[in-house]
């Protein structure tokens, strides 16, 4: 499987940073829908869905594991096997939008926009958002091994490779 291409950031403005990855995935989009819309698809890549309620509106509180984060919102985009959105505490949405190529490969849009401290200097600002590029990039590595069949055994996950991918994108800001 080809690796997880980098993902891009920008500041919108109004105390806001949207990061942005685009999947190319050799799965059909029926597929990858349940991994991103369901308690037991969720858990394998990105967090325990303790409460998910599959409509547009519906309820929903993650607990991102290997982080003692609990997070409520609502299910804010709705459109089967097209496109969800969770927006969470208030401040943060993350939305896919998948699109499929062919009969056995999909796209996937991802966004992820979240609210950040106006009150940080330059250089914390910038390891945030090095960071939240890292962690978005480390999940979808996940999503990529649990689809083949391999979701992460959050006991045994260590965080390790996310330090190296923010390295990795600290070095692309660089150039």
């Amino acid at each position: 499987m080809p690796p997880v291409s980098h993902g891009t950031s920008e500041s919108p403005g109004g105390g806001r940073l949207r990061i942005r990855f685009e999947l190319h995935l050799p799965y059909a989009y029926e597929e990858l829908w349940p991994a991103l819309t369901t308690s037991d698809g969720l858990r394998g890549w990105l967090a325990e869905a303790e409460v998910l309620e599959r409509r547009l509106g519906g309820e929903v509180t993650m607990h991102r594991l290997g982080s003692p984060t609990m997070e409520t919102g609502r299910v804010t985009a709705w459109d089967v096997e097209r496109v969800v959105e969770y927006t969470l505490g208030g401040d943060e949405r993350i939305r896919f939008h998948l699109e499929p190529v062919g009969t056995d490969s999909t796209v996937i849009r991802f966004v992820n926009e979240r609210r950040v401290d106006d009150r940080a200097g330059a250089d914390e600002a910038e390891a945030d958002r090095l960071d939240w590029l890292a962690v978005w990039h480390d999940h979808f590595e996940l999503l990529e091994s649990a689809l083949a069949g391999q979701p992460v055994d959050w006991v045994l996950w260590t965080g390790a490779r996310r330090g190296e991918l923010c390295e990795d994108y600290a070095a692309l800001s660089r150039t």
